[in-house]
């Protein structure tokens, strides 16, 4: 647009190139492109920024060198300065111009002014040529203020899912300190956000599809970032799994698989669907207060009613704001989600780049009716190991479960292929079988954990009653066709990874023995029991296993002191590193094993610090050392 008025200016005379009224033409076309309007002294300044300019003459900017000046005045670093010019312009526009300009005697009387083209200046122009160009500048005009709607009514292109999620929100919004300080730490780590955004890219628009069919805000797609920051393999110190962090208890409510081969809180369409299941039934409870809900969520609805009711004997407020007696963790909670609420909501504002996500889902559901290898699976539709892994979390092995779910989620690309090679791969070739010639010495569990696989599977295979075997025989078992680094995500490969993570310290080896926790453990070792349960990648109330192999990385320090470590006995009552003396009130359903896994610790301190019967009853008292610092909840 501006080349085309270029020529057509080469036209005019070389004297009226330099004539103000040639600036004036010029800063037309200019202007025009940022949808500019003419006030009552000439000054052309930004449309969109008028309602921050004040139409008094004397607070009008002046063309000056400091931009500063210009952004105090409209809000904004504009590229354009503004232009004072000499003469007032009275013709008659074309229709559409005369809303963008005016001049000063019209301006008054807030009217178009009327009369000959530029009759207050008299420069000899081709009539012509002087309305093409203007008509250029309108038609200029006209696209980029077109332009500039869009932008505002629609910031994202469409068949986005962030545009479904913007359109579906209807919690209240809600900015106090606690959200601001929230909304604050996600502005100061947008390359968080990038990961974050980039993550959600396979699994957003099912999770808006689910919201929706279940009239749900659409603000909860957002939660699995508060959660798990859209990772699927995320595990935490209190055992929760997958994208929505669901405790193993919870996903049994829910009706979640979870065992050796398989653990549906990690898969994303089972786990996503018992999520919203979820927050439908504790919404309930609370009458589908969102903040309360969002609370139960993170603290469960037992704490939560807990909370509220010493709020009213308090005679205090019972709303989430005004709830003291929750953790932080849960009073940040839901301030991180009303946070990402009011960023995902108002990009533009905050100057958020949001990842384009095509708002339909990239994968298809390829249903089996047996077992199958996911390195062959993965081959077979075209993949790596670790791409299938990444649709497909919820695998904790090498293939998928015997008993199903055999259901593969792939990229919609290479479905075709995927199909065409299962068509032509027999049933029976599509895990690896091996005949195994069983040895003096051996027992079935043995042999389940050298081929990776369980006892259950080699005696379901082998038509097996129980789990006598005879040296001689053999058995049949399913085994991976590949070596196990190429399942890169399974859980053991998962777990070897971290193990093998290097760190701070000497690393040593520990086999676990009978009554070992892991706060028995981290004591007799000087370390921290949740660091050693992360160091192999556990939690801390995960059960331990006779024999299995534990990493210890241990300080020069720790390593100097460790034969001084400290133990807890009737005789110490005051130990050190931390440790606090707790009663305990023995509840209905209680047993000491019961209550040593849950403060991870062991029987036999139990039994040492308190003077015990025969059997424990309902109200009794015991006294228990334990690390409240490193309890998990």
């Amino acid at each position: 647009m501006i080349n085309q008025a270029a020529i057509k200016l080469s036209k005019f005379p070389t004297n009226i190139l330099n004539t103000s009224f040639s600036v004036f033409i010029i800063s037309i076309v200019l202007s025009s492109l940022s949808a500019c309007q003419y006030n009552k002294t000439s000054t052309i300044i930004p449309a969109t920024e008028q309602s921050v300019t004040s139409h008094n003459n004397s607070k009008l900017p002046s063309i000056r060198s400091d931009k500063e000046n210009i952004s105090a005045q409209t809000g904004s670093a504009s590229p354009y300065y503004p232009l004072e010019t000499s003469f007032t312009p009275t013709d008659q526009r074309p229709t559409n111009l005369t809303n963008a300009f005016y001049s000063v005697d019209a301006y008054k009387t807030n009217k178009p002014s009327k009369g000959p083209a530029f009759s207050s200046i008299n420069i000899g122009i081709d009539p012509d040529i002087a309305k093409e160009i203007v008509m250029e500048a309108e038609v200029a005009l006209n696209e980029d203020a077109q332009n500039k709607n869009n932008l505002s009514d629609s910031p994202i292109p469409e068949n986005n899912a962030w545009t479904r999620l913007q359109q579906g929100m209807s919690m209240k919004p809600v900015m106090n300190a606690r959200v601001k300080a929230q909304l604050d730490w996600f502005l100061s780590h947008r390359s968080y956000l990038d990961r974050v955004m980039t993550r959600a890219k396979p699994v957003l628009p099912f999770i808006l599809d689910e919201l929706e069919k279940k009239d749900l805000p659409t603000e909860l797609a957002l939660l699995p970032i508060v959660e798990s920051a859209y990772q699927a393999f995320a595990y935490s110190h209190g055992r929760a799994s997958g994208l929505w962090q669901i405790i193993p208890s919870t996903g049994r409510f829910l009706g979640l698989k979870q065992n050796w081969w398989y653990d549906g809180r990690r898969d994303i369409i089972e786990s996503t669907k018992a999520a919203t299941k979820y927050l439908i039934y504790i919404g309930g409870q609370f009458d589908n207060d969102w903040e309360l809900t969002l609370a139960s969520y993170n603290a469960g609805p037992g704490r939560i009613r807990s909370a509220i009711r010493y709020n009213k004997k308090k005679n205090l407020a019972t709303d989430f704001w005004s709830l003291t007696k929750i953790r932080k963790e849960t009073k940040d909670y839901v301030p991180k989600l009303l946070a990402l609420k009011e960023l995902f909501g108002n990009p533009e504002k905050y100057k958020l780049d949001l990842l384009h996500i095509e708002d339909e889902r990239q994968y298809e559901i390829v249903e089996l009716d047996s077992q199958i290898d996911l390195a062959l699976a993965a081959e077979m539709a075209g993949l790596t190991t670790e791409q299938l892994y990444q649709l497909n979390p919820a695998f904790n092995r090498w293939a998928t479960a015997p008993k199903g779910p055999h259901r593969l989620l792939l990229p919609k690309e290479t479905v075709n292929e995927f199909n065409k090679n299962l068509a032509d791969l027999p049933k029976n070739q599509r895990i690896n079988w091996v005949r195994y010639k069983i040895k003096e010495g051996d027992a079935i569990s043995t042999i389940a954990r050298k081929h990776r696989t369980t006892v259950s599977l080699i005696k379901s295979v082998n038509n097996m009653r129980n789990s006598r075997i005879r040296a001689g025989k053999y058995l049949l078992i399913p085994t991976a066709t590949r070596s196990l680094s190429t399942y890169s995500l399974s859980k053991n490969s998962r777990i070897s990874k971290i193990k093998n993570t290097p760190r701070k310290g000497r690393k040593q080896s520990y086999t676990v023995k009978s009554g070992d926790s892991f706060w028995s453990i981290s004591r007799k070792f000087g370390v921290n029991s949740r660091s050693l349960a992360k160091w192999n990648g556990m939690a801390p109330i995960d059960t331990l296993k006779i024999g299995q192999k534990l990493i210890i990385w241990k300080s020069m320090t720790n390593s100097a002191s460790s034969g001084t470590a400290q133990l807890v006995s009737l005789l110490n009552n005051h130990p050190k590193q931390n440790l606090h003396a707790l009663r305990y009130t023995v509840r209905k359903g209680d047993s000491l094993s019961r209550i040593a896994s849950k403060f991870n610790i062991r029987v036999t301190d139990i039994k040492k610090w308190n003077k015990l019967g025969k059997y424990l009853q309902p109200g009794q008292k015991l006294k228990l050392f334990v690390d409240i610092t490193r309890q998990s909840g």
